[in-house]
């Protein structure tokens, strides 16, 4: 029973965590972040990526943390925002396999807590994908699953320029699509579980 338990919370945390993984596509980011920060010294950058991953954690909390707060304001309920969250994270995902990697990374001109932490690292398919995580999973896992994350986050654009060198512009472009890719799957998934519930519930 308790390797049941073990084996059935993994499954959960691992469900939690894939869709945020998918949806920040660090290794998508890291071409744009050395980008942004190629001319900066290594102080700089260091105290930029602290920022930038302090800043997209803190925008995720409110957005975990009041997310159900606004549905009930707005009178949505759950299975209307995750069949409205699947329809935008299956357009964005569809855009971004189909689109290039300058097409749909854009962040602007200027560095810092925005573009780099907002809206490159925590956008608006890891927004969504954040509150209907919280639906589905809780409020412990998701937390975990973020701070897993934005973890990752951290470490891969602390390395990025070494990850760059052995994965090479096309290798990290072929696993940014790949993650997309993914991305649709879970986008179509969500759709497909709001439809079934609201028909079920007439």
């Amino acid at each position: 029973m308790i390797a049941l338990t073990m084996i059935f919370s993994l499954h959960n945390l691992l469900m939690a965590f894939v869709p945020i993984f998918v949806s920040i596509d660090v290794l998508g980011a890291i071409p744009m972040f050395i980008t942004l920060t190629h001319d900066l010294p290594d102080k700089t950058k260091k105290r930029l990526i602290i920022e930038a991953t302090l800043a997209a954690g803190t925008i995720a909390l409110v957005f975990l943390v009041s997310g159900k707060l606004i549905f009930n304001l707005m009178g949505i309920t759950e299975d209307d925002f995750r069949i409205g969250g699947g329809i935008f994270m299956l357009a964005l995902g569809v855009t971004s396999l189909l689109a290039s990697e300058e097409t749909h990374r854009n962040p602007g001109t200027s560095v810092g807590i925005v573009p780099i932490g907002i809206p490159l690292i925590m956008g608006p398919a890891a927004l969504t994908a954040i509150i209907i995580t919280v639906d589905n999973y809780g409020y412990w896992l998701t937390i975990i699953s973020l701070t897993v994350n934005l973890a990752i986050v951290w470490l891969a654009f602390r390395q990025s320029e070494y990850i760059m060198r052995v994965l090479g512009p096309a290798g990290t472009k072929a696993f940014g699509k790949v993650a997309w890719l993914f991305l649709v799957a879970i986008a179509v998934m969500m759709i497909r579980v709001g439809v079934t519930n609201i028909v079920g519930k007439r």
